[in-house]
């Protein structure tokens, strides 16, 4: 964009570039050390509470024994009785995250659950493999790339992030002797550099092979379609004609699963639901340059861009 607008060589760009990291990486190395290196997600605050008080609405954290919480009841500080709660910059409030789902493959990268999404209470009966926030998924991020794989690990890191010193230790493994930053798996963000596919994993070593790796089928069926998708949906896969089968109706309908239209009225709505998401995910492609900006190819998820009433 930079090139584009301004008109100005690729060289001129990395000689500003340096300018700018000289004069500020020393004030930058300064400010980190400074300021205590949180455990956790940089935008997320972090506590353990007591499961039994939360339910009531009271947040009660351990004794200094951990071995009640600080309550009048002084309920067992046990693995099983104790809640995550985590409260970001953007909504102030102390909100539950449930234990990262435990399913393998592990995700390239979690969802929020569609249901939420619509502002709706989830539907999936069982343990919904989504994210059922925006904290919630970037804790379940957090732990990934952190390999924490349970909220047993992910206590006993934390408490051991409440001792004196673990900032500093923490900014003193962090820097190299220059002043400039070791980047940690948590210092990056969903990650989409030019020729490197998130989604499959895949790195690209020039523009056509990168050109050839987003036009794939391989690729745009993983931008539609996660192995996690299938918990969300009762119905079959839509048609693309959304509108209620006249013959099923009148129990008339011989075409069972084959048969071009909603059987039902619950049916058409999870398709209508399905497509809203489908295009979500399409969207997110589009944003993050994972699809060519021209390609409407998309096989079976190409009724997305008809305008079907």
């Amino acid at each position: 964009m930079m090139q584009h607008e301004l008109g100005i060589t690729h060289e001129s760009i990395v000689q500003e570039a340096n300018k700018y990291w000289n004069a500020t990486a020393s004030l930058q190395g300064a400010q980190f050390s400074n300021a205590q290196r949180r455990f956790g997600p940089p935008n997320l605050k972090m506590m353990f509470v007591c499961g039994q008080c939360w339910r009531n609405g009271q947040l009660s954290e351990a004794d200094k024994n951990k071995k009640y919480c600080t309550a009048k009841a002084r309920h067992t500080w046990a693995k099983d009785k104790r809640v995550v709660l985590v409260s970001s910059h953007e909504r102030k409030k102390w909100t539950t995250v449930r234990p990262r789902p435990t399913k393998k493959p592990i995700p390239s990268q979690f969802e929020i659950c569609m249901h939420v999404t619509a502002g709706k209470k989830c539907q999936y009966i069982g343990n919904c493999t989504f994210a059922h926030s925006v904290e919630e998924r970037d804790l379940w991020t957090y732990m990934k790339e952190n390999n924490i794989p349970d909220m047993d690990q992910l206590y006993e890191q934390w408490l051991q992030s409440q001792k004196p010193g673990w900032g500093e230790e923490m900014s003193n493994n962090s820097f190299r002797e220059n002043g400039k930053q070791i980047h940690m798996p948590t210092d990056y963000a969903e990650e989409v550099a030019g020729n490197h596919c998130w989604l499959c994993g895949k790195n690209c070593n020039s523009e056509k092979q990168w050109q050839q790796h987003i036009t794939s089928e391989k690729h745009k069926e993983r931008v539609f379609n996660s192995e996690d998708d299938q918990n969300c949906w009762q119905y079959r896969f839509p048609t693309g004609t959304f509108k209620v089968c006249e013959r099923f109706l009148k129990g008339t309908c011989t075409e069972d699963d084959s048969c071009k239209l909603a059987h039902g009225e619950q049916e058409l709505k999870e398709w209508m639901e399905r497509r809203e998401f489908l295009l979500m995910k399409l969207a997110k492609a589009r944003k993050d340059h994972l699809i060519a900006p021209n390609d409407n190819d998309f096989g079976k998820y190409s009724f997305l861009l008809k305008d079907i009433k």
